[in-house]
């Protein structure tokens, strides 16, 4: 993946999941969002007697993101980061 501006992502993520805590001290924001969308992939914020498939998150997840109104190159891009880890996920 090319070099990525991870704290301005980071910001748009937030966007999109306002009432998330998104931070942990002493990590980086490449590691902050990338965990964030690891969690939301396993969907880890649901009582796991109704989880859904990571796949099923995932799209969910493409659909959210691209019924915001960031901009559209955030969106690809955090499109993007969900498709690289729901990959290394399967």
């Amino acid at each position: 993946m090319e070099e990525r501006d991870f704290a301005r992502l980071l910001g748009e993520y937030r966007k999109i999941w306002n009432n998330r805590l998104l931070e942990k001290e002493g990590e980086s924001n490449e590691a902050i969002l990338k965990e964030a969308i690891a969690r939301e992939l396993r969907d880890e914020n649901s009582h796991p007697r109704v989880r859904k498939p990571i796949h099923s998150k995932y799209y969910s997840a493409v659909k959210r993101i691209l019924e915001t109104d960031l901009s559209n190159e955030a969106k690809l891009e955090l499109i993007e980061l969900h498709t690289v880890l729901v990959e290394k996920m399967s």
